[in-house]
């Protein structure tokens, strides 16, 4: 009996470990205390993969956001708007921004914590997979000195049918014994396996989201650098829509002086002549309206009136813009009498006619001009060529129609109606 003491019985089962032990590396016995350390890093785990996952769908939802703030942003650049809005959704794409990096920020630190837990499990399960595999190395070196007939030799020497009974469960249990270690290696091994394709996976995302806070970050910088440039822009194109809007104040106050002097000297030579009618034949009078054949062709860029700038700065129009290419043929509406043909800052080379009455026609942003104050048109005689291409509208005529005591018309109303 003291000699079979701690022996497995049966050529059997040591056949059957002879066999497995070349696939199956060995373990150590069973231990409650080792299997729970080795459980906790899994449920850890197991409980941050939730956290990771609603982090995910809050960050998709975040860019959701920026990505309707980018729209709205590409649809204000494709129309007339007030710069202010502009700069509003950069801010908020900017905040936005910020955000997305706040929260990668935070699943780099879930990441990193649940890297920390999966590398602890994996060397813990290594260190017991290697313990068990020195166990069962051990035993199938004993397996192997003891021989196949082991088992028979302990059945055979039994001195007493109780003391078989009693050697044939000792053989049973030890055969169990081994059993059950196979088993815990394969399980082991399993989970060796599991947990470092788990930590290559968390390695993996925690990568990415490296990557994608460094992109963040990058875009972050663009749009502080954009909102930055644009808030320049536009306070450099309020300051140029100030001057402009000065200048043209000013040209405009010439030309209203001008005609201001020419209906005075109309008003005058009337009162001398003892009577009030046209100065010249074919003039304009209330019976054109939507008549008067058109300058050019063209579409009309701007219209008559109130009109916000893309600055955001507000100015009245007291003409029409007809977009046309440069070189286009620029024709007098009606007969009349060159008062003016000079270039006038911010209204170019410009022409002024007189169509008596009271009623001036007015030709600004040409290229060219083949007329002289003092000489008379006819109706439908080029008086120059459509010039602008250096405005903000691009090439263009300018057109305007002046009535009594210089009051603006709406040239629109006047000029025949398009089908």
């Amino acid at each position: 009996m003291c000699r079979t003491a701690g022996r497995p019985p049966g050529g059997s089962p040591a056949r059957r470990l002879r066999t497995v032990a070349p696939r199956l590396p060995g373990f150590p016995a069973p231990s409650l205390l080792l299997l729970l350390l080795l459980l906790l890093p899994t449920a850890a785990a197991a409980q941050a993969t939730p956290d990771l996952e609603e982090g995910r769908r809050r960050l998709e939802e975040i860019r959701r956001e920026r990505e309707r703030l980018q729209a709205d942003r590409e649809r204000l650049q494709g129309q007339v708007h007030d710069l202010n809005q502009e700069l509003d959704n950069l801010e908020r794409q900017r905040q936005v921004t910020n955000r997305i990096v706040n929260m990668i920020d935070g699943q780099i630190g879930g990441l990193n914590t649940q890297l920390e837990r999966t590398s602890a499990g994996l060397i813990l399960a290594q260190d017991n997979l290697a313990e068990k595999r020195a166990v069962l190395a051990r035993r199938l070196v004993d397996i192997y000195k003891r021989g196949s007939l082991y088992s028979f030799e302990v059945i055979v020497s039994a001195e007493s049918f109780a003391d078989l009974l009693n050697r044939s469960k000792y053989l049973y249990l030890t055969s169990r014994q081994d059993q059950i270690l196979v088993t815990e290696v394969e399980k082991l091994r399993d989970q060796v396996q599991q947990q470092r394709d788990e930590l290559l996976g968390v390695r993996t995302q925690l990568g990415q989201r490296r990557e994608e806070r460094e992109a963040e970050l990058r875009r972050y910088a663009q749009l502080v650098e954009e909102r930055g440039r644009r808030l320049r822009e536009s306070r450099s194109t309020a300051r140029r829509t100030e001057q402009r809007l000065s200048q043209l104040e000013k040209d405009e106050a010439k030309l209203n002086d001008l005609l201001a002097s020419l209906e005075r000297a109309r008003r005058e030579n009337a009162a001398r002549a003892g009577r009030a009618g046209p100065a010249t034949p074919g003039s304009i009078t209330t019976g054109d309206i939507g008549k008067l054949n058109w300058p050019v062709d063209g579409q009309i860029v701007y219209n008559f009136g109130r009109q916000t700038l893309p600055s955001g700065g507000v100015i009245r129009r007291n003409g029409i813009a007809i977009g046309a290419p440069v070189g286009t043929p620029v024709r007098a509406v009606e007969a009349g009498k060159v008062i003016l043909a000079q270039a006038m800052s911010t209204y170019g080379l410009s022409v002024l006619l007189d169509h008596g009455n009271g009623y001036y026609s007015f030709y600004a942003h040409l290229e060219t001009g083949s007329v002289r104050p003092g000489t008379a048109v006819t109706k439908g005689q080029t008086i120059g060529t459509v010039g602008g291409q250096n405005t903000d509208e691009g090439p263009h005529l300018y057109f305007e129609i002046r009535g009594e005591n210089g009051i603006a018309l709406d040239p629109a109303e006047w000029l025949k109606k398009r089908r």
